[in-house]
């Protein structure tokens, strides 16, 4: 590539961005009043409220030319309550996440409730804030968080904990299996890929668009299980959830330790 096409090419790029990020703003500034008036008229777990911010995601992915392909839709069952698991590629899974057809709340970072216009929404939508720096208040989310599954509302944790800058799925955080196996509820394990690309970690700029795939895996069961074997349940979900991002991408799969 030529000068000329090099810097052609990331001009376009950046307008893009600019573009993107544009109509994104205007449309959170937008949507805030709207769940506002929502959130008035919503009682009790906020499940209204809940959906039409997910909806506000399934907007912003529309934003991006790249396709979203939803596939795994009939492992869900939307009478189940579940404790969700995905990988974290970059911030554009937020949205691609969002067209899961289920009530959910989401643990998130707590420095995103502290975000204008953002955290007042996660919090209409009672989301769960957790700062994994501070013990008490991590068990103080997971506490929250079980709370939401006893009274039918299913839960989504990125357990990597931040977003893998290469795309590789990252170790796992244990809360989420501890917490599935307390209340005996299955987990469910997707799988997001295409978000790295489309938005790369440690830059604002957008990349090429793609196809952006949302895998919805088969429900694993804990019934029977005890506290203790979380951290194998944990190493068997992230497993599975690697196994199928390497068929994905045409890989061969991993070989479990042991």
């Amino acid at each position: 590539m030529d000068g000329h096409s090099w810097l052609s090419s990331h001009m376009i790029q950046y307008l893009r961005s600019v573009w993107i990020w544009t109509a994104s703003a205007v449309l959170v500034v937008l949507w805030v009043p709207l769940l506002g008036i929502v959130w008035l008229f919503d009682k009790g777990l906020r499940l209204r409220t809940g959906r039409w911010f997910r909806r506000l995601g399934r907007v912003l992915a529309r934003i991006n030319p790249s396709k979203v392909r939803i596939t795994g839709g009939e492992h869900l069952d939307r009478s189940q309550v579940y404790v969700i698991v995905s990988n974290h590629q970059s911030l554009a899974d937020i949205p691609v996440v969002s067209h899961l057809n289920l009530d959910t709340k989401w643990l998130a970072k707590a420095e995103l409730f502290r975000i204008p216009l953002l955290g007042w929404m996660l919090r209409m939508a009672g989301d769960v804030p957790v700062d994994r720096a501070v013990a008490r208040r991590g068990a103080k989310a997971i506490l929250k968080c079980a709370k939401y599954l006893r009274q039918n509302c299913s839960v989504v944790f990125f357990p990597e904990g931040g977003r893998s800058i290469d795309g590789e799925v990252q170790p796992f955080n244990e809360g989420a299996f501890q917490l599935a196996i307390r209340e005996q509820v299955p987990i469910l394990p997707l799988v997001v890929e295409g978000t790295g690309k489309v938005l790369p970690s440690k830059t604002w700029l957008w990349g090429k668009s793609g196809e952006v795939q949302l895998r919805v895996l088969k429900a694993i069961p804990v019934a029977g299980r005890a506290v203790q074997e979380s951290g194998a349940l944990r190493d068997a979900v992230r497993q599975e959830i690697v196994d199928e991002l390497n068929r994905l991408r045409g890989r061969p799969l991993e070989r479990a330790a042991g």
